[in-house]
């Protein structure tokens, strides 16, 4: 008779032995990186407003509407994030938001966040923690992972 047994095999070392380190790395990255995404999406919406974020974008160039989108996508990535749903992919997927930031916003006031209107460093930071967060994975505690395999025993 099998029985089917999940086995999150990012956690298990090649001699079988638990190793949690690397997973509870992911989980904190992936916290701090939720949290972060969720601030400014909640900024945009409470302190600069949908239709501020709006006139901003469109004072870049870019459609007005961009702006709400924006603000919704790091509303529910920063959710989706703390949650640990698909925290992998959200991570991935939120990438291009701060690509935008660094190219149309960041990009010319130089290199120190500090700068006046904020320089390129902390988005293109916040970039590379992503591509971390994709590659350890969601970590522990996440309620949905792409990360857990069945296996038959």
């Amino acid at each position: 008779m099998s029985q089917n047994v999940s086995i999150n095999y990012e956690s298990i070392d090649e001699d079988n032995s638990m190793n949690t380190s690397p997973a509870y790395a992911a989980t904190l990255l992936r916290l701090a990186l939720g949290s972060m995404y969720l601030a400014h999406g909640l900024l945009k919406l409470l302190v600069f407003t949908p239709e501020g974020t709006a006139g901003f974008f469109s004072s870049l160039g870019l459609p007005g509407f961009f702006g709400p989108v924006t603000m919704a996508l790091e509303i529910a990535g920063g959710t989706a994030l703390i949650l640990g749903v698909y925290a992998r992919y959200v991570a991935a997927a939120l990438i291009p938001v701060l690509l935008g930031a660094v190219i149309l916003v960041h990009g010319a006031n130089g290199w120190g966040f500090g700068n006046k209107g904020g320089g390129w460093e902390y988005p293109v930071f916040l970039i590379a923690a992503s591509v971390v967060q994709f590659l350890l994975g969601d970590g522990r505690y996440a309620l949905k992972s792409q990360e857990t395999k069945s296996a038959t025993v």
